[in-house]
């Protein structure tokens, strides 16, 4: 198992998919195990009530629908798929709602999700996805990149404590990146990797639980930003300036890190 989540850890993520449906043929006895370890890509889909994009992903998932976060309903439709309790539901709503100006205004534009449920312990899971596509022809701004994507998956488990002051956060954070560029002057350039951290705090619910998990999924995002400059990007630039020196005076500047 060990060594098949090492392996997954090495794979790009546009092959993901298909490294982890060789395991799962290989390993069928910790099928359970991969599929809750393992982060692929988001895939989007259409909510036809709502006319609004939502993210898939195995959070929202029954066997083979997925709920979405803006109507509540399950596509293709499934008449027995789990719900959040009304309570959830109302504060699920508010987090789509702040969570889609956070994705506008953080990574001028992309898609976003939020999906809550209740767990066995008396509080509950959060899941928060963003999904930026900044190939040519999506909705990167800048439009240097040939194909380019950034997944991000923050998954928060929520323990209130019985005096109802405070609560545990546990954040679990996965953000996937990949991105092609292309032009005369430097050539082709790839770059595809994935990074995972996680953050546990005890936090006064005064402010309620929206500006907690806000707060540190911002802060989380800033921390796997910084890592990938500095493990890709950073080791990228080390080889090809060993590899190949540029001219004295010149600098090489690879793509920026930033949300595509």
């Amino acid at each position: 198992m060990e060594a098949a989540l090492d392996l997954m850890r090495r794979i790009p993520p546009k092959k993901s998919e298909t490294a982890l449906n060789a395991l799962l043929s290989l390993l069928p006895h910790h099928s359970s195990d991969l599929l809750s370890q393992v982060d692929l890509p988001l895939q989007v889909s259409m909510d036809d009530a709502s006319m609004k994009e939502f993210l898939l992903c195995e959070y929202n998932r029954d066997a083979d629908s997925y709920r979405s976060p803006w109507s509540n309903k399950y596509f293709p439709p499934l008449e027995d798929g789990p719900l959040p309790s009304e309570e959830l539901r109302n504060l699920e709503v508010e987090a789509n709602e702040i969570f889609s100006i956070y994705c506008d205004q953080y990574y001028e534009g992309g898609i976003s999700s939020v999906y809550m449920w209740e767990d066995d312990n008396h509080g509950f899971v959060a899941c928060f996805l963003i999904k930026k596509n900044g190939s040519k022809g999506g909705q990167d701004k800048r439009g240097n990149l040939q194909v380019g994507s950034w997944d991000a998956i923050h998954v928060i488990e929520v323990s209130p404590d019985e005096d109802g002051i405070a609560a545990h956060y546990c954040l679990t954070s996965t953000v996937m990146l990949s991105l092609t560029t292309e032009n005369k002057t430097s050539g082709n350039f790839k770059l595809a990797g994935s990074i995972r951290r996680q953050m546990n705090l005890d936090l006064s619910m005064a402010e309620g639980h929206l500006c907690n998990m806000g707060r540190m999924i911002e802060d989380m995002e800033s921390k796997l930003r910084n890592s990938l400059e500095q493990v890709y990007f950073g080791k990228t630039r080390e080889m090809v300036c060993t590899l190949r020196p540029p001219p004295e005076g010149v600098q090489i500047c690879l793509p920026d890190s930033r949300p595509i």
